[in-house]
C-alpha cells in the first residue's frame, strides 16, 4: 500500500449539521476536535468520524458514507488516479487548517475518497 497511509476518515452526509453535531457527540461522549459551519470532526480511537452537510449532494452509491484514505500529497494522488482513468467524483476541497479532500468513481462506480490533513495523526504515524 505505499501511497496510501490507511483510512483516516469517515464522512457521514447530515442534512442539519448543529442537530448531528449535538446527536454525535451525545453518542461518542466528547466534543468535536474541529467544528464549523461547513463540517465538524471527532477523534474516534486516532480515526476521524466527520459530519458534513454537503456530503449529501455528492454521495452515490455509498449510502451516504463515503470514506477517505490519507495521503501526504493529494495533489499528486489526484494526478496519478486521474491518470489510471478514474473519474474524479468530486474536486479538491480546502476545508480549513490545510485539510483538503477529493473523491473519485473507481472503475466500478464506487467512491474512492482521499484526505490530506497534515495535523491528524492516526494510530499508523
Amino acid at each position: 500500500m505505499g501511497q496510501l497511509r490507511g483510512v483516516r476518515t469517515v464522512i457521514y452526509g447530515v442534512t442539519n449539521i448543529a442537530e448531528a453535531k449535538a446527536w454525535y457527540t451525545q453518542l461518542l461522549e466528547q466534543e468535536p476536535y474541529f467544528d464549523s459551519e461547513c463540517y465538524v470532526g471527532f477523534n474516534v480511537g486516532g480515526y476521524e468520524l466527520g459530519l458534513n452537510p454537503d456530503a449529501r449532494s455528492v454521495t452515490s452509491r455509498a449510502d451516504g458514507v463515503i470514506a477517505y484514505w490519507g495521503v501526504d500529497d493529494l495533489a499528486a494522488q489526484v494526478e496519478r488516479l486521474s491518470a489510471m482513468g478514474a473519474r474524479q467524483h468530486s474536486e479538491i476541497v480546502d476545508v480549513g487548517e490545510g485539510i483538503l479532500m477529493a473523491s473519485f468513481l473507481d472503475p466500478y462506480g464506487n467512491i474512492f475518497g482521499l484526505i490530506e490533513n497534515p495535523g491528524f495523526q492516526s494510530q499508523d504515524q
